[in-house]
């Protein structure tokens, strides 16, 4: 499996937080080099309009368009060579971009501490990444003019995700189509992170995506999210999971959202996700 490791600086409030910073703070932690992978550069995925958009409720949608056009457009071109997209967010919203490029019919492994399955009118924040997962199956805002959905529901996995503690999460969690499977945080680590990542690969028919958004770990291993989320999983619960996704022989390509470089000045937790990519993505 040969990676290309594409940029994709997209912070979704339009405010440059330091998830914009998140790509460089794992290339200077050695990803590249430690993965052996290619460098596809970076895409113009930059959000610098913190308006919200009547329409929609989403904050920049036109830029969240042309963003999103820009990252398919990257991925698509490291399909066509041949390679396995490793695309860096950002936020989570840069999944928008990666199923434009994505063949029909694939599927989605969805590990985030959130369901991230608001709309326009119900998300407090109006940024991408509190909604990606509902646009992507049809339930947000339309922003592509599509009569079917970029990923058909059935055919994702949301994991790793914790309860809801509010009443805003809780009209969130009970937003999410019932036709996604969901695997909580808690239910996880009772059965077992490797098991759930060996019944996860056995039972994918199909092409799939696999997306990491970092607060699905505990912040007592990783602070440096933007919401970070408790009860989460530890290094080698993540690791235990990802390995047998990526043997699977099903994997499209991955994504990694959410590192906030500006909450890890020293690179300390870069460093130690560069370790666990490697080790699951190697060879």
């Amino acid at each position: 499996m040969r990676w290309t490791v594409l940029d994709a600086a997209l912070d979704s409030s339009g405010r440059s937080r330091g998830e914009e910073r998140g790509p460089g703070a794992l290339r200077a932690a050695g990803l590249l080099t430690a993965l052996d992978a290619d460098d596809g550069g970076a895409v113009d995925a930059r959000i610098d309009d913190a308006t919200r958009d009547p329409t929609t409720g989403l904050i920049g949608a036109e830029q969240v368009r042309r963003a999103s056009r820009a990252i398919a457009a990257g991925v698509a071109a490291v399909r066509a060579a041949g390679r396995h997209p490793l695309v860096l967010g950002g936020d989570c919203t840069i999944l928008l971009g990666v199923f434009l490029a994505l063949p029909p019919g694939s599927g989605l492994w969805f590990l985030d501490g959130h369901p991230d399955f608001q709309d326009g009118s119900g998300s407090a924040t109006g940024e991408g990444a509190d909604m990606e997962l509902s646009i992507l199956t049809g339930h947000g805002p339309d922003l592509f003019d599509r009569v079917t959905p970029l990923v058909e529901p059935a055919q994702v996995r949301l994991i790793g995700h914790r309860p809801a503690r509010d009443e805003e999460a809780r009209r969130e969690a009970d937003r999410v189509d019932p036709r996604i499977p969901q695997l909580p945080a808690r239910e996880l680590r009772q059965r077992g992170a490797a098991a759930v990542g060996r019944e996860l690969a056995a039972e994918a028919t199909g092409p799939t995506w696999l997306h990491l958004d970092l607060d699905v770990l505990d912040p007592a291993v990783l602070p440096a999210v933007t919401y970070p989320e408790p009860d989460g999983l530890d290094w080698d619960d993540l690791l235990a999971l990802l390995t047998p996704l990526v043997r699977s022989g099903r994997l499209l390509g991955m994504s990694v959202a959410d590192l906030d470089a500006d909450g890890d000045p020293d690179g300390r937790h870069a460093r130690r996700l560069v370790e666990v990519l490697a080790a699951a993505l190697s060879p």
